[in-house]
């Protein structure tokens, strides 16, 4: 029993020691004390630039020793590849790093390609570091979850990679919609971050930077909306114009009230509901943000819920005078259906009813205060359930939007194929001019316009918004202006003078 326990008590002692020859423990991380501090402490970011950089290097000459390391802060993986070299994947996750704080539980996959071209005397290093709150970054942007991520080849300067190096991070952290991940390396000489040579795939269960070299890479968190500037410029447009809009829907629903002919005709019945959807539309969104702002419970829900109903009874309503314009087109001598305008607006308002009582049935927290720019800290009372945002109102206006199209598309060869079938003759300017009136008018029933936002990316992002938010807070004035002209051919303008003159 006693050489037993002898023996017991040398393999304790060796596998500690061999423990040891295998581990790097950081000064700051030594002693009693269990807190892991950063490495670098200067007070200048050049300082602390060059004390990051002496601390990689010599984690990259401890692990030439040793295959892995947990590391204070980080952990490290040192691999010595076989010739030929067919690739590479290497894994570390935060459970295997000295963190001072809650482990998050990320995981970051390597993926080295073929091309590298790797030998025995070309040890390859990655290493995972936290604690970059060094870095001076832009109000605006974030480093996503304080890390940075260090891979490198002996010997080799590796660039311009045709198969590139692709390091995927699950995503363990809610990325907030104001804000959209982007990879990009950090640049020594210039002591800037640059995307160049680096593409961003994101999902939502992970993020892959797919880049065509080695270096110090890092994901940074850049605003997903408009520059302040831009952000204000496109708020006050959008103010002004959904104001405007709303004068004019009100006075388009008068006009037809007053006006007992036009109230006999059905597709000025169809436009007029479409007219009430957009004047429930306005009156729940310009005044969100300041109901946003009360911080009342009660309040935000039902102005979530009303701006949520009112938005799907306008896409209804669009998709309705779609297929109104069908009917009218296509089955011209055909179109009688017994109670057809109550049965349009049984979908027309009955169906975004019943997706809006659903989603209040399942939980009432999918309506609350929302952030829209994190930058001004601005929200607004809506959906807080991305997974219903995207199902109920993108997954809707998408359905809508195509159907639309195809009717727009039904439109234009009816107008064509008639103004063909007629005598030729010379140029009518005015025909022309009506003909242009007609789709346009067309266009803005349809709300064909919104499909602007589905262009608005990349270098038009700007362009785009600003384009989209003109048109489309207009949309009640130009139905309005639709309406006067409707008015204008039916050969009755006694009450618009009369709305005039009040």
């Amino acid at each position: 029993m006693v050489k037993i326990k002898w023996w017991l008590f040398l393999w304790m002692v060796l596998t500690s020691l061999l423990f040891d020859l295998c581990s790097v423990h950081s000064p700051k991380c030594e002693g009693k004390s269990e807190r892991c501090e950063s490495p670098w402490n200067s007070t200048n970011s050049k300082g602390q630039l060059k004390q990051m950089q002496q601390y990689i290097n010599e984690k990259i000459k401890n692990l030439v020793n040793c295959q892995k390391l947990s590391l204070c802060n980080g952990v490290g993986l040192m691999h010595k590849p076989s010739h030929p070299f067919k690739g590479l994947e290497l894994q570390a996750s935060d459970t295997e790093v000295m963190l001072d704080g809650p482990v998050l539980n990320s995981k970051v996959t390597v993926q080295l390609p073929k091309e590298l071209d790797a030998g025995p005397n070309n040890g390859i290093t990655f290493l995972m570091l936290y604690s970059t709150n060094w870095l001076d970054l832009e109000p605006s942007v974030n480093l996503y979850e304080e890390r940075l991520i260090s891979l490198s080849v002996e010997d080799k300067n590796v660039s311009g990679l045709q198969e590139h190096v692709n390091i995927t991070i699950n995503v363990t952290t809610v990325v907030n919609e104001t804000q959209k991940p982007s990879c990009q390396f950090y640049n020594f000489s210039t002591e800037k971050f640059s995307p160049d040579g680096c593409v961003t795939r994101w999902e939502r269960s992970h993020i892959t930077c797919s880049c065509d070299h080695l270096t110090y890479f890092i994901v940074l968190m850049l605003s997903a909306t408009p520059p302040p500037q831009d952000l204000a410029a496109l708020t006050y447009i959008t103010l002004i114009g959904c104001s405007i809009s709303l004068f004019a829907l009100v006075m388009t629903v008068l006009l037809f009230i007053t006006n007992r002919k036009i109230r006999a005709d059905v597709s000025m019945k169809v436009h007029i509901n479409l007219a009430i959807a957009l004047i429930l539309l306005n009156l729940h969104f310009l005044p969100n943000q300041a109901a946003a702002a009360l911080f009342n419970d009660g309040l935000c829900l039902y102005m979530g819920l009303a701006l949520h109903y009112s938005l799907l009874a306008t896409f209804s309503w669009m998709a309705i005078e779609g297929f109104h314009l069908y009917l009218l087109l296509v089955k011209i001598f055909n179109i009688y259906f017994k109670r057809y305008l109550l049965k349009l607006s049984v979908v027309g308002w009955g169906i975004p009813a019943v997706i809006v009582s659903i989603v209040v049935i399942l939980d009432t927290r999918n309506y609350g205060s929302v952030i829209v720019d994190s930058t001004i800290n601005t929200s607004i009372c809506y959906l807080t359930n991305n997974t219903v945002k995207n199902g109920t109102t993108i997954g809707m206006f998408s359905l809508v939007f195509l159907f639309n199209m195809i009717m727009l598309g039904v439109t234009i060869k009816r107008v064509v194929s008639l103004r063909r079938s007629q005598e030729f003759g010379p140029w009518d300017r005015n025909r022309a001019k009506k003909d242009i009136c007609t789709l346009l008018g067309v266009i803005t029933l349809l709300g064909i316009t919104w499909g602007l936002i589905f262009f608005s990316f990349g270098y038009l992002a700007i362009p785009g918004l600003y384009v989209f938010s003109i048109l489309n807070s207009l949309q009640g004035f130009s139905i309005f202006l639709w309406f006067l002209m409707s008015l204008r051919k039916a050969g009755n303008s006694d009450p618009v003078r009369s709305s005039q003159s009040t």
